[in-house]
C-alpha cells in the first residue's frame, strides 16, 4: 500500500525560524555588550561596527518575532521529519543572510563607496557568514587584524554558534519540539550511530552544550595563561571547538609564533575532532565504553602515524611559516609543524602555522586524505568521518577475503555492534555522492574561473568548503584566501559548505517534488 503524509506545516518551520533569527540577534546584541564594556569604542570604525551590529539585531529581532507570532495560535504541535529537514536547511542559509547583515551594514555605515572596503560586496559578506556558521572558516578577507574588534569577534561567534549547531540548541531548550526534537537532532548531527545510545534526545542535548561551554572556558583561560590576550585567546577558541579556523591575523595562529600556544590548539583540536559522546559518557563515569570508541582510536591513531610521516620528512629541512619566516627544523620543530597542521587539517579546522602547500608530494597527500576523511561523527568536524571511512574498509576487506573463501560468511562489526546493510548502504552511498558531489563542484568552479584557477586550487576549493575546512592548496592555500573568485565560484563553494555540513541528502530532498506534496 502507498505510505500517504500528512501536508508540510509551513507554520510551523516558519515559527522556528522566526526563533532562529531571534537567537543570532541576541548574539549579536551579546557581541556589542561585550565590546562596550571591555574594549574601546572611539575609533570611527568601532562606532560603526557596534552600530551595524545593533542594527543588524534589531532588523533580525523584528522580523524573528514576527514569524514566530504568525505561529503562535498553532496549538501543540510535533515536527515531522519533511518540517525538520527544512527547518535544519533554512536556517543555514537564512542563518547566514543575517550573519552578514553587519558587514554590510558596516560598509555602509562607513559612507565610503570604495569598492576595496572588505565588504562593499554582499556576495562577500553572504559567504563569510555561511562559512562562519558552518565552521569551514575560509574567508574572503586580507589585513583581517585591521578589522574592527566587534566584527572579529562576530566573526568568531558565529563559528562558536555554529560549531556544535545552533539547532541542537533549541532541541536541548525548547520542549515545543516536542517528538520532533529527536529528528532534528538527527538531521542537524548526521552520520551512521556511533558506539553509545543517547538515552533522552534533549537532556542529551543539553549535556553537550554544556560540555562544549566547559571546554570553551578551559581552552580560553589555558591560552591566556600561554599569553595571549583575551580577546585574541576567546576568539581562537571560538574557533578551535567549532574546528572552524577563523583567525584574527593574516597569518593565522603562525603569528604567536609560541610552541605553548601551538600544543594548546592543537589539543583542543583533536579533542574537537573526536565524538562528543565520548565526553558524555565521560560525565556519566562510563569511562570503559568511552575508551572502547572505534573511531576515537582510530582518529587518533591516523593523527599520529601521519604526524610522524609527515615530520620525518620536514626534519632537518627548511619549511616557510605562514608570517614569511623561512626556519630549519629540528626533530621538535617537525613534530611541532607537523602535529599542528594534521590535527588542524584532520578534523577540518583549518588553522595554519606553516605554508604546507610548499611540502612535498606525500605530506600534501596525507593531509588532504586527512581532509577528505575527517574527524569523528558526532564531533564539530567535517568530512567522509571516521565511522564511515571503518565501515567501508571493513566491508570492502570481507569482500576481498570472499574472493578466495567463498564460503566464508562474515558480519561487519564496529566494536560490540554489528553494521547492519541499511548501514552499509548508506555508508558506500554517502562515499559516492560525496566524490561527485566534489566533482561537479570543481568542474563549476573551473567554469566560472576559467584560466584563473587551476584545476588544483579549484578542486581543492571544492574538498575544503565540502569538508567544512577552509584552506586547499595552491590559489586557495594556508596562506591565501578566497578573495579573487568570482562571485559564482563564492556562491557555488558557500552551497558546497552547506551541503557539507548537512551531509547532501538533507538538502537534496528538497529539491524531489515528492517532497513537497502531501502523498
Amino acid at each position: 500500500m502507498p505510505q500517504h503524509y500528512s501536508p508540510m506545516d509551513f507554520r510551523l518551520v516558519t515559527r522556528q525560524l522566526g526563533l532562529l533569527l531571534v537567537v543570532l540577534s541576541a548574539c549579536m546584541c551579546l557581541v556589542t555588550l561585550v565590546e562596550l564594556v571591555s574594549w574601546s569604542t572611539s575609533q570611527a570604525a568601532e562606532q560603526m561596527a557596534v552600530r551595524a551590529l545593533l542594527t543588524s539585531a534589531g532588523i533580525g529581532a523584528v522580523v524573528g518575532l514576527g514569524m514566530w507570532m504568525s505561529g503562535r495560535q498553532m496549538g501543540e504541535r510535533f515536527m515531522g521529519r519533511r518540517e525538520a529537514m527544512l527547518l535544519v536547511t533554512l536556517s543555514w542559509f537564512l542563518g547566514g543572510v543575517l550573519s552578514g547583515l553587519p558587514y554590510f551594514l558596516w560598509h555602509l555605515f562607513g559612507g565610503t563607496a570604495d569598492a576595496m572596503h572588505p565588504f562593499a560586496n554582499p556576495i562577500d559578506c553572504f559567504y563569510e557568514s555561511i562559512s562562519g556558521l558552518t565552521t569551514t572558516g575560509a574567508t574572503v578577507l586580507t589585513h583581517i587584524e585591521q578589522l574592527p574588534k566587534a566584527i572579529l569577534l562576530w566573526r568568531e561567534m558565529t563559528h562558536w554558534l555554529g560549531g556544535l549547531g545552533i539547532v541542537v540548541l533549541f532541541v536541548a531548550v525548547l520542549p515545543s519540539l516536542g517528538v520532533g526534537g529527536k529528528r532534528l537532532f538527527n538531521t542537524e548531527a548526521p552520520g551512521p550511530e556511533g558506539e553509545g545510545v543517547r538515552p533522552r534526545i534533549r537532556e542529551t542535548a543539553r549535556m553537550l552544550w554544556l560540555i562544549y561551554l566547559g571546554l570553551t572556558v578551559a581552552q580560553t583561560l589555558l591560552l591566556w595563561l600561554c599569553g595571549q590576550t583575551l580577546f585574541d585567546a576567546i576568539c581562537n577558541t571560538f574557533g578551535t571547538l567549532a574546528t572552524g579556523g577563523f583567525a584574527n591575523y593574516d597569518a593565522s595562529i603562525g603569528h604567536y609564533d609560541s610552541w605553548a600556544v601551538d600544543l594548546v590548539i592543537t589539543v583542543f583540536m583533536v579533542i574537537a575532532g573526536v565524538n562528543f559522546a565520548v565526553y558524555y559518557l565521560l560525565v556519566k563515569r562510563r569511562f570503559r565504553e568511552a575508551w572502547r570508541d572505534t573511531q576515537m582510536r582510530v582518529f587518533v591513531i591516523f593523527l599520529l602515524v601521519a604526524t610522524g610521516i609527515i615530520a620525518l620528512t620536514l626534519w632537518g629541512h627548511e619549511i616557510t611559516t605562514t608570517t614569511g619566516d623561512t626556519r630549519t627544523v629540528g626533530l621538535f620543530g617537525a613534530l611541532r609543524y607537523a602535529g599542528f597542521q594534521v590535527a588542524s587539517v584532520n578534523s577540518d579546522c583549518g588553522f595554519a602555522t606553516a605554508d604546507y602547500d610548499l611540502w612535498g608530494f606525500i605530506p600534501k597527500a596525507l593531509l588532504m586524505v586527512g581532509m577528505f576523511f575527517g574527524g569523528c561523527v558526532g564531533s564539530t568536524s567535517g568530512g567522509l568521518k571516521i565511522m564511515r571511512v571503518i565501515i567501508i574498509w571493513k566491508a570492502l576487506w570481507y569482500e576481498l577475503e570472499k574472493t578466495f573463501r567463498p564460503t566464508v560468511v562474515r558480519t561487519v562489526r564496529i566494536g560490540d555492534q554489528v553494521v547492519d546493510s541499511e548501514q552499509l548502504r548508506s555508508a558506500l552511498m554517502y562515499a559516492v555522492v560525496m566524490v561527485m558531489t566534489l566533482v561537479a563542484g570543481t568542474v563549476v568552479v573551473k567554469l566560472f574561473e576559467g584560466h584563473a584557477t587551476d584545476f588544483v586550487s579549484a578542486g581543492t576549493a571544492n574538498l575544503a568548503a565540502f569538508c567544512n575546512c577552509g584552506p586547499g592548496l595552491g590559489l586557495v592555500g594556508p596562506v591565501n584566501n578566497y578573495e579573487y573568485l568570482a562571485d559564482g565560484s563564492k556562491l557555488t563553494l558557500a552551497l558546497m559548505m552547506v551541503l557539507g555540513r548537512l551531509e547532501i541528502f538533507a538538502v537534496a530532498a528538497l529539491l524531489l517534488p515528492g517532497f513537497w506534496r502531501a502523498d
